[in-house]
């Protein structure tokens, strides 16, 4: 994409910027994004969610929940949770106070199954109205399917499979699939509808069963490779599957699940004291009182659906809701890279630098898939945002910002993979590091080209007071196993013992024999 910038006197050159487009902050419709405050009023949890930073991949800047339980009880009575009532309203008066104070009114209020569907549903929404001045949107099933399966594209926009979100009162469903939303189905399978049924484990099992099969006939089939799960009982669960397995990137957001490790984690709850789990989880009473129900649940659903694999998500309807007033323009765009071209913005030495290192590095990675040139433009951008940190402790902190990272886009390895290239862009040695565990988890040739990675990005940035494209040119012929840097002469002074070290030590990593030619000469051997 190419822009051209005028003014009154003169015209300048056409600015390229080619694979990275255009920042998207620059663009006025992501700044009327910047902060956007949510209102989730749910069956068991209401919650306020202050996003802010990059429009396309925002960073939480606020974020609050009360687990209020409001559809406790909905299935016999008719009615809320009367407690619930109580604790609702005053988190919510509590939500517009922080509100006025972080300057974000009005805020986007929505409320799901309880509120839609007690009697005394249109009494306490009239009555929040009053007391707050928040006006509440009751979104019906479809909706509420529509909008968690939003939340999912705003983190995975090649989402392609069955979202699954479960609730305190309902579960819904909806197909995803090249960034459109499908068929959508609502069902009163929540957590806390199906405490209240009768015949322990056997009743609750048997009346799942054919609401399930119901549901794949709406669907119109069980044909869905990949179910991504929204909803704090599945967190939970997911949360649950860690611990069992001892899996070290405590993540959920893309955490991943075969169905096998599903039922054995769903085995597990069943056959182990929750109370004594929670203790090493960190899980509230309240989410974990759900979890058996919300298990049996899952356990119908891999069943009848058969997917192949399991994905969580920590976006759902809210999230769904900041995706909702996006352009189609800015819906495009990569999650990963905008957050990282934000951060990058916000807390490198020399912003846009991280783009001018891509250029310089590209020649390295050619040939590469996408997938993994995304990866390497994402480590560009982030390479120097850590440089406050104390030297001793740089590359570690780059490791456990990336892996830890509010970032979308990225799956559990490549966050690993994006932590080791940031480590070794400080670091050349990773021998001792306590990040063992996490690395193990990539194969031995993803480990490699993440050093490949870093190694990269630690020689260019030798070249950080100028462009490195205008210094200098790297050439890699993997075949003849050779790496070429051609030096211009303005660049030969830059070119010190430590820029020598740094060359030798990235061609030894790609095991290439260094040459080192200067624009002068001779051009480069074939």
């Amino acid at each position: 994409m190419a822009e051209t910038n005028t003014n009154a006197a003169t015209e300048t050159a056409p600015i390229d910027w080619g694979i990275f487009g255009r920042p998207l902050f620059d663009d006025e419709r992501a700044r009327a994004l910047s902060r956007v405050g949510v209102v989730d009023i749910g069956s068991n949890s209401v919650r306020l969610v202050v996003f802010d930073g990059a429009a396309r991949s925002p960073a939480y800047f606020y974020n609050e929940k009360v687990l209020c339980g409001l559809g406790a009880g909905l299935r016999e009575t008719g009615r809320m949770n009367p407690e619930g009532k109580v604790r609702a309203l005053a988190a919510i008066k509590r939500f517009t106070k922080l509100a006025d104070g972080m300057g974000i009114s009005p805020l986007t209020a929505v409320a799901t199954a309880a509120m839609r569907e007690a009697e005394d549903g249109p009494a306490f929404r009239a009555q929040i109205e009053a007391e707050t001045g928040m006006e509440i949107t009751v979104i019906d099933g479809e909706e509420e399917a529509r909008l968690s399966a939003q939340g999912v594209l705003l983190g995975w926009p090649e989402a392609d499979g069955l979202v699954c979100d479960i609730g305190g009162s309902s579960m819904e469903l909806a197909e995803v699939h090249k960034g459109k939303i499908g068929k959508r189905v609502t069902s009163p399978l929540g957590a806390l509808t199906l405490q209240g049924l009768s015949g322990g484990r056997k009743g609750v099992k048997d009346h799942i069963k054919p609401i399930m099969a119901a549901l794949a006939e709406k669907m119109g089939g069980t044909d869905y490779k990949r179910i991504y799960l929204v909803g704090g009982s599945w967190r939970a669960i997911a949360r649950i599957d860690m611990h069992r397995r001892n899996y070290p990137l405590h993540v959920l957001h893309e955490y991943r699940m075969t169905t096998r490790a599903v039922t054995n984690t769903i085995d597990f709850i069943r056959e182990n004291d929750m109370n004594a789990v929670r203790a090493q989880i960190g899980t509230s009473s309240a989410r974990m009182a759900l979890v058996p129900h919300a298990a049996e649940v899952l356990r119908q659903l891999t069943r009848t659906f058969k997917p192949k694999e399991i994905c969580v998500s920590s976006y759902g309807i809210r999230e769904g809701l900041l995706y909702e007033q996006m352009p189609p323009s800015i819906r495009e765009r990569d999650p990963l890279i905008e957050a990282c071209r934000f951060v990058e913005r916000k807390d490198a030495r020399i912003p846009g630098f991280g783009k001018r290192l891509h250029h310089f590095i590209a020649p390295v990675f050619r040939a590469r898939k996408y997938e993994q040139m995304r990866l390497v433009r994402a480590a560009c951008l982030l390479h120097d945002v850590t440089w406050r940190a104390h030297p001793d402790y740089r590359a570690e902190v780059c490791f456990d910002n990336a892996t830890r990272a509010n970032l979308g886009g990225l799956s559990h390895t490549e966050r690993i993979f994006l932590g080791l290239a940031l480590l070794h862009r400080y670091k050349n040695s990773r021998d001792g590091t306590p990040f063992e565990p996490l690395i193990a988890l990539l194969s031995e040739r993803e480990i490699q080209n993440a050093e490949v990675l870093g190694k990269a990005m630690r020689f260019g940035a030798m070249f950080a007071l100028d462009t490195p494209d205008t210094m200098a040119t790297l050439d890699y012929r993997p075949q003849k196993k050779l790496l070429t840097l051609t030096l211009e002469a303005e660049a030969e002074d830059l070119f010190s013992e430590v820029a020598l070290a740094r060359f030798n030590s990235l061609a030894a990593s790609l095991g290439a024999d260094p040459i080192v030619c200067h624009a002068a000469d001779s051009a480069a051997p074939d």
